[in-house]
């Protein structure tokens, strides 16, 4: 009996040590996520003046088209022009078979002489009957219809100048010529095309490209909104040549070069897209632009002098969709935000309500935190590689965890 009564004093030992050291294993691991808080990556929000621009779509058109038509009659017998190419005011494109107009013209001359001769008589008339008159040699009807026959052979004179003038528009018109500097587009004629005056179709199209215009279009609820933030005073209007200037781009996405300025503005809506015109100029040299290209046009609408920017990776969306943050508080608590965001500004949000400055906005270790929890905040600024530490760290606490739930 007593080397049994051994026995069991000896194997309850060994059970109550074994039950003692668990506990304190058990108890240790439930204290670690206690003692280690998430650490989080944040940036304190400062206002500063930020400026606005819209970015709008828009078609680039010609800043002058002149569509070549025939004022003659008559059969087409040159082309004096490469298609493609660039042309000058004044420049002859097409020959039209002046024949005709010639002898118009010379027919024309031949009765314009023959009314300056006649006008030569009837005047020579008249002076003779003159002195005539004051003798009585002549009565005075005589005299009076020979100076009828003067004015009459003068205005005849008139009218054959102008017929013959006439002609002579109609011989120069035979030479279809380039009305403005420009580049002349392909013919739809060609030699031994007859062409007749104020034809409905063009013969060819001269276009001037450099400068160009760029016709862009907005919403009149975004003049709206726009309207209402420079009437309370959120957003100033860009003063100087700023204000007027545009940038462009392509696409392709690259950046167009150049910088435009602001034409004007249509005051009429589109009532079917609601939407209203604004018409800007660009210099073209280098041919870049085409009529009839989509661009996206930037335009400045102003500057928000208190703005505040929060990094985009800083917001996330609840399940209505509203925009929402994640702040350290003065208590190192975490607390959420919904925002109201006007706009996106490169990698940023442009917040209007819901965070102020001096607020610290969480931007790394989103996924570990929740609202109420207290964390160890660092700024995003104070060291680059921060993101990658405050991963391992958090991922540790989550090991440290894991034991403790089972």
């Amino acid at each position: 009996m007593n080397k049994k009564s051994a026995m069991w004093r000896s194997a309850a030992v060994v059970t109550l040590t074994a039950s003692a050291l668990t506990l304190a294993a058990c108890g240790k691991k439930q204290d670690a996520p206690q003692a280690g808080k998430p650490q989080v990556t944040v940036v304190t929000l400062t206002t500063q003046p930020v400026s606005l621009t819209t970015e709008l779509p828009g078609r680039t058109s010609a800043f002058r088209v002149a569509e070549v038509r025939p004022q003659v009659n008559g059969i087409v017998q040159k082309r004096l022009f490469t298609e493609g190419g660039e042309v000058k005011a004044g420049e002859q494109l097409y020959q039209i078979d002046p024949a005709l107009y010639q002898a118009s013209v010379d027919s024309q001359k031949a009765a314009l002489a023959r009314a300056q001769a006649q006008q030569k008589t009837a005047a020579l008339l008249a002076e003779r009957y003159k002195p005539l008159v004051a003798t009585r040699a002549v009565s005075q009807q005589t005299y009076d219809n020979a100076v009828a026959s003067r004015d009459q052979a003068a205005a005849d004179v008139l009218s054959a100048k102008a017929a013959l003038d006439t002609a002579r528009i109609n011989l120069v018109y035979t030479k279809v010529l380039s009305p403005i500097d420009g580049i002349i587009g392909r013919s739809s004629v060609t030699e031994g095309a007859l062409v007749t005056a104020n034809q409905t179709g063009a013969l060819a199209a001269v276009q001037q490209i450099d400068p160009i215009y760029v016709d862009v279009t907005q919403s009149s609820v975004q003049l709206l909104r726009l309207q209402d933030a420079l009437a309370s005073g959120q957003l100033k209007r860009a003063d100087g040549e700023q204000a007027a200037l545009v940038t462009l781009t392509l696409e392709d996405g690259s950046q167009y070069k150049q910088t435009g300025k602001l034409q004007f503005s249509e005051v009429t809506v589109d009532q079917g897209t609601g939407s209203i015109t604004l018409r800007a100029v660009f210099p073209n040299p280098d041919r870049r632009l085409l009529p009839g290209m989509f661009v996206r046009a930037r335009l400045a609408d102003g500057v928000a002098a208190d703005g505040l920017l929060v990094p985009q990776r800083g917001v996330t969306r609840n399940q209505r969709g509203l925009p929402t943050a994640l702040v350290v508080n003065a208590k190192n608590q975490v607390e959420l935000r919904e925002l109201k965001t006007d706009r996106a500004i490169g990698d940023k949000w442009l917040v209007t309500d819901g965070l102020a400055a001096g607020d610290k906005v969480i931007v790394e270790g989103l996924q570990m935190v929740r609202p109420g929890v207290e964390v160890v905040a660092t700024e995003a600024s104070a060291n680059a590689q921060l993101p990658q530490a405050v991963n391992t760290a958090n991922a540790a606490n989550a090991a440290n965890a894991a034991p403790a739930k089972q």
